[in-house]
């Protein structure tokens, strides 16, 4: 499923508007992420994250993503969504299923900027996981150190962190290759 928010000219006048890259900050979705703007203002340029985008517009919740944070965000990439059941995306993003949408959303954000630093420590110091609590309400366990750490929602899937530490003005992003589903 694709789909397109933005014309590649307001794409583009994003990107050159944001001002200069940090360097700690890699490149996401083919995009610059720039620890300036909010988790909104550089998730819109990812072309990995449109589907995310579409979703947290859909639902209503870009007031979270803007907000002064700091939040973690564990982003899923379009890749994520695809694997779903067919159908589940679509039926997602009608007017009629915003609750469940929300629930979703928000069960990929906790109140804390939580870098792979924080998270190694979390994890070491809960002997071996961390359990953060996401805005949803619901738990989801961090595991692993560095590199290699993956996030396990309550139903058991786990999503790895593909890129790790996007810093933003209002927190960070850790892009997952799961949809993290709450019960």
């Amino acid at each position: 499923m694709k789909i397109t928010l933005l014309s590649t000219t307001a794409v583009v006048a994003l990107a050159v508007a944001g001002g200069a890259i940090a360097a700690d900050n890699p490149m996401v979705g083919g995009a610059p992420m720039y620890a300036n703007k909010n988790i909104i203002q550089n998730a819109v340029n990812s072309k990995d994250h449109t589907t995310l985008v579409a979703a947290v517009k859909a639902g209503g919740r870009v007031d979270i993503r803007q907000g002064a944070g700091p939040f973690t965000v564990f982003a899923p990439i379009n890749a994520a969504f695809a694997a779903l059941p067919a159908g589940t995306v679509d039926a997602l993003l009608k007017p009629e299923n915003k609750a469940t949408l929300d629930k979703v959303l928000t069960y990929h954000v906790v109140r804390s900027g939580l870098d792979s630093r924080m998270l190694d420590q979390q994890i070491a110091n809960g002997g071996g996981k961390t359990v953060p609590k996401t805005v949803q309400g619901e738990p989801l366990t961090v595991q692993g150190s560095g590199k290699n750490l993956m996030a396990t929602d309550d139903k058991g899937d786990t999503a790895h962190i593909t890129i790790a530490d996007v810093y933003q003005s209002n927190g960070v992003i850790q892009v997952v290759d799961k949809v993290l589903m709450p019960n």
